[in-house]
């Protein structure tokens, strides 16, 4: 028996009435691995809701101990039957599929209050009205399969950042604890609120040897999408791919094949051309603009995760503002910011971490639960579409 079966709860197929054989083995990833078993189909309860001969999938192997140390037993994915392994039906399309859902629309809400006993809510067939203020505004769906919109411009402190402003995707996912976003942005953000990085000489390099004739390339009006191609430093694509923390989306979201993985000089060049347009866009002098991109090189978001920030400085730190639908969503620091009790010390933890997948599906953002903890979500599967109002 796998590790994580002695920390979770069971589910034994021999003692249920309900139960049918399917049998198929499966290999589903997750994380940095992936997890191991076979489809089987029985009842399922949902609150009052019992769905009948739902297929799921028996986990009888995992290729790390990641999830022996998670709280929760399983994972109910609420995603479209387009990313279904197995193409197997979802609990919410049987749902709706066997008449329990009447409204085709479910809907969430974070409980932000640590001090309060119910964590959360999600109601399916419905919105609970209590837990919003206002009215929601509605993105439609950029992509079937996993909930996917486009964003507008990301500002910080009311400054673009210089990457969405023609509009990039994003994942509306409550598996995700953060808010994932391509490294050149999430960079920027560390800078602003403070955060511990790690120092990239190669960035550094690229700055002292290049950054003179990237700003008068951009100057000039040369195309910023060939710049690095034309001093050497990126193929005749110029598209490339970090390292990921969101690793089962950039997984579903390449798995064509077609993701390209250039050198970290083509990495750092076409971040360093992002990063001197907004210096530009902000008419901000040579000298300053380019002391401000080495400084950023200092700022990269730590591959294995979020950052820590200094805990006294929070109430300093920007707002970051997401804009959907025309309509801008700001981040105080006080929602994007973590507090961990460390024994008898608080820990502090920026909310963003980096995920770079290369066009045509990306530049991508993965909004997770601090962006939901934030604003009230509905998605809408009748219409194709999702919403947000300021939670209440």
């Amino acid at each position: 028996m796998q590790i994580a079966c002695y920390f979770h709860a069971k589910y034994r197929s021999k003692i249920s009435s309900t139960y049918s054989e399917i049998g198929i083995p499966c290999k589903i990833p997750y994380g940095q691995g992936s997890i191991y078993g076979f489809f089987s189909k029985d009842n399922v309860q949902v609150g009052d809701i019992i769905i009948k001969d739902q297929e799921f999938a028996e986990i009888t192997r995992e290729g790390s101990l990641a999830l022996s140390a998670l709280p929760f037993d399983g994972i109910l994915g609420l995603g479209f039957q387009e990313i279904s392994i197995g193409k197997v039906t979802p609990v919410w399309y049987n749902m709706i599929e066997q008449g329990h859902i009447f409204h085709k629309i479910f809907s969430l809400w974070l409980n932000q209050d640590p001090m309060e006993e119910i964590g959360g809510e999600i109601v399916f067939g419905g919105i609970d009205y209590r837990h919003f203020k206002g009215d929601h505004t509605y993105a439609p769906l950029s992509q079937k399969g996993y909930w996917q919109i486009d964003v507008g411009d990301i500002l910080l402190a009311n400054n673009s950042t210089g990457l969405c402003g023609g509009g990039c995707a994003a994942i509306v996912d409550s598996g995700t604890s953060s808010i994932a976003g391509p490294t050149g942005v999430v960079t920027q953000i560390n800078h602003a609120i403070g955060a511990e990085g790690y120092v990239s000489f190669e960035c550094k390099n690229i700055v002292h040897n290049y950054a003179d004739s990237i700003w008068e390339s951009l100057i000039n009006g040369l195309n910023p999408d060939i710049i690095c191609v034309d001093i050497g430093l990126c193929s005749h694509n110029g598209f490339y791919a970090t390292d990921d923390v969101i690793e089962t989306v950039v997984h579903n979201q390449s798995r064509d094949g077609s993701t390209t993985r250039e050198s970290p000089f083509c990495t750092f060049c076409n971040m360093i051309v992002l990063w001197i347009q907004v210096q530009l866009k902000e008419s901000n002098v040579k000298d300053k603009a380019l002391k401000y991109v080495d400084e950023l090189c200092e700022k990269l978001p730590n591959p294995n995760g979020q950052s820590f920030v200094n805990c006294k400085t929070i109430a300093s730190m920007p707002y970051i503002t997401f804009t959907i639908g025309n309509r801008s969503f700001p981040l105080s620091p006080e929602q994007y910011i973590l507090r961990v009790e460390d024994g008898c010390s608080t820990v502090c933890y920026g909310g963003f971490v980096a995920i770079d997948v290369p066009p045509p599906q990306g530049p991508l953002w993965v909004l997770g639960n601090i962006f939901l903890g934030a604003y009230h979500t509905v998605f809408d599967y009748g219409n194709l579409r999702i919403g947000f109002a300021e939670a209440a």
